[in-house]
């Protein structure tokens, strides 16, 4: 699935080392605005413990894991959304993206500017919210008045859209994102194709000092209390420590996660959360030439499942014999699985759950 997440911030708040961190794709670093000037993007492995268990049962030659995308887009400044710093091109990337990555700088370090001249999350967030919401304002004035012309003929439709619409501009006029807009699925049509950046999901992703990573700080706290208001996540990194750890071998990333005292990289809790928050989930199949993990919605049907793989698998579904994580676990092979009940012959209208070990039968 080709599903994006924008890891977006000002300038110097260490998106560009966390992306690097994520996807080593080089991308230039340095103590000043702008040094990202094009979105880099990088395809990243979705870390999953239950791959490896498959693998290691199946003894697959082969292991691939899932992967999702990431962009990092050019650090944005106030007025932005007037083209001020490299706001015009910031903005349109992150329209192109499924999922908001906010990187909030929540640690002091008198080495490294801060393009507001001092460290304040809340200001920070803030920042960025109101040139979204100002670039949203822009693309709903435009299309207020296109439906103010359209509705002349007395097309009733046309006016519902423009009722919905001027509604909205009234929501973002008061500094509301467009996420917080209420209407029924068929009053979205009045907006829908404008995609909206303000109506983008959001992950906060706090870089702190590594002093901090354990318990956090008072900066972390103002964020957490900024997600709460939209029930949002946010995972709490060390951009320095997670550019150390991408350069480890497995062993030594384990050796030195153990030092600082943590279960896991800020990195793998933070694709995982963006995983989570895109609402995906991980299905997989299991034999001696490969054992995969495969990308799909929360919610999917079994054919639809089986379409992610290839368009013929859907076409010509007939079934799926599924075993769940936990009982391939326990019995160790498909076969000890099936001859314990516990493979299910599944139909076309079985939704897929996370961790579903699978194989589709289909007509060619």
């Amino acid at each position: 699935m080709s599903l994006k997440c924008g890891i977006v911030g000002l300038p110097n708040v260490g998106k560009s080392t966390l992306f690097n961190a994520l996807s080593n794709a080089g991308a230039e670093s340095a103590n000043f605005p702008f040094c990202t000037i094009d979105p880099n993007v990088g395809l990243v492995p979705v870390p999953d413990d239950r791959l490896a268990k498959l693998a290691d049962l199946a003894s697959s030659a082969n292991v691939i894991p899932t992967t999702i995308e990431f962009v990092d887009i050019a650090g944005l400044v106030k007025g932005a959304s007037e083209g001020k710093g490299k706001g015009n091109a910031f903005l349109s990337h992150i329209r192109e993206v499924d999922l908001i990555i906010h990187v909030v700088r929540c640690f002091d370090d008198d080495d490294i500017i801060h393009v507001e001249g001092g460290i304040d999350p809340d200001r920070d967030v803030t920042i960025i919210e109101e040139e979204l919401i100002l670039k949203d304002l822009e693309s709903i004035e435009k299309r207020v008045e296109n439906l103010k012309k359209q509705s002349k003929s007395g097309d009733k439709a046309m006016k519902a859209q423009l009722e919905v619409a001027e509604r909205l501009r009234e929501h973002l006029e008061n500094g509301k994102s467009a996420r917080l807009f209420e209407v029924t699925p068929e009053e979205k049509v009045a907006y829908n194709d404008l995609m909206l950046l303000s109506s983008k999901q959001v992950l906060y992703a706090c870089n702190v000092s590594e002093t901090d990573l354990d318990s956090g700080n008072e900066y972390v706290d103002t964020v957490k209390s900024i997600a709460a208001k939209h029930d949002d996540e946010i995972v709490m990194f060390c951009a320095k420590i997670e550019a150390e750890i991408a350069e480890l071998d497995p062993d030594e990333k384990e050796m030195f996660l153990e030092e600082l005292g943590l279960k896991s990289a800020g990195l793998d809790r933070l694709i995982n959360s963006a995983y989570k928050e895109l609402g995906l989930i991980t299905y997989f199949t299991v034999g001696p030439k490969e054992a995969r993990a495969w990308t799909i919605k929360k919610g999917t049907k079994a054919p639809q499942a089986a379409g992610v793989i290839h368009t013929d698998f859907e076409r010509g579904f007939i079934r799926a014999e599924t075993i769940s994580y936990d009982d391939y676990e326990k019995y160790e092979t498909e076969k000890a699985a099936k001859e314990a009940g516990r493979m299910r012959q599944e139909g076309k209208e079985y939704v897929v759950s996370d961790g579903d070990v699978m194989l589709f039968r289909f007509n060619v």
